[in-house]
């Protein structure tokens, strides 16, 4: 007797047709991802001007011009995140129970499709010292002199909370909508009050989807450029680490010092992502069981 074919024993161990289908998605990410962050590890492994292999991390760290620019990025970044986080999650409560939640929902994502870019350079006409904003207090007699709201830490501020808000928004709005509304009427048909029905039932199964959201909305955030640029003073206290990573890269053409900056700025990122996913059991353990099916 024969035994089994090639394509069933292949099949067996998992390698069948469908499995042919996941190729095209693999080579993309090796193509798009893995082969770009080896060659950025490796290129920062060899500094420009020789030396040990860990030369170019030991210039960044004893340059407080350069790592200082973490505590700036993370000065920027935690803040706007916490902030719209805490925007996105009332005003999602209140828009799913909304009759035009679409209408409403693509109002308040219309943001996100202006490029950060353009919300920058808007906000340099709104917010400037001739601007809208300061023009309209000082008409109503609210301020003596313009305020200083661009060139500095609130321009960017504010920009990455006009950008990075649809994001938190959207995310949040899936998360609670998944929730089955028969667990908030069973809580409330026990006598749970609003806030209790808040903190103990959507809070709880909303832990998971949050963490991930502030993940999400804050490695965005970390990101930051074009506003820390355009808005604020890339100079001074808005030098966040990304302008470090490029000037090193293309103004002073050390391509070995700006790979090593960007593997710094990932590694604070994969830090507080694992902080703050690893938070989540300290809230809920278990599945998300009151979605709707």
């Amino acid at each position: 007797m024969s035994g089994p074919s090639l394509r069933t024993r292949l099949a067996a161990r998992g390698l069948d047709g469908t499995t042919l289908l996941v190729l095209p998605g693999l080579i993309f990410m090796i193509a798009l991802f893995v082969y770009p962050f080896l060659y950025g590890v490796v290129d920062s492994l060899t500094p420009k001007d020789g030396g040990a292999w860990y030369a170019n991390y030991v210039k960044f760290f004893s340059d407080p011009f350069q790592y200082n620019t973490i505590g700036a990025t993370m000065w920027l970044a935690l803040p706007v995140t916490i902030v719209n986080l805490a925007l996105a999650v009332p005003i999602a409560f209140r828009v799913r129970l909304m009759r035009r939640q679409r209408l409403l929902t693509t109002i308040l994502v219309l943001p996100i499709t202006l490029g950060t870019v353009f919300v920058a350079d808007g906000l340099l006409t709104f917010l400037g010292p001739r601007g809208w904003f300061n023009q309209t207090l000082l008409v109503l007699g609210l301020l003596d002199s313009p305020m200083k709201l661009t060139n500095n830490y609130w321009g960017v501020f504010a920009s990455l909370l006009i950008t990075g808000f649809p994001f938190a928004f959207l995310l949040t709005l899936s998360y609670i909508t998944g929730i089955d509304p028969a667990i908030e009427q069973a809580a409330a048909t026990l006598g749970a009050s609003p806030r209790q029905r808040f903190f103990r039932v959507f809070l709880p199964l909303l832990v998971p989807g949050l963490a991930v959201t502030f993940c999400l909305a804050f490695v965005q955030a970390f990101a930051v450029f074009p506003s820390a640029v355009l808005l604020g003073a890339p100079a001074g206290p808005t030098r966040v680490i990304s302008i470090a990573a490029y000037q090193a890269a293309f103004e002073q053409y050390d391509h070995s010092l700006g790979s090593a900056i960007a593997l710094i700025m990932g590694a604070v990122e994969l830090v507080v992502v694992v902080a703050i996913l690893g938070c989540r059991s300290f809230f809920y353990r278990g599945p998300a069981g009151g979605t709707k099916g």
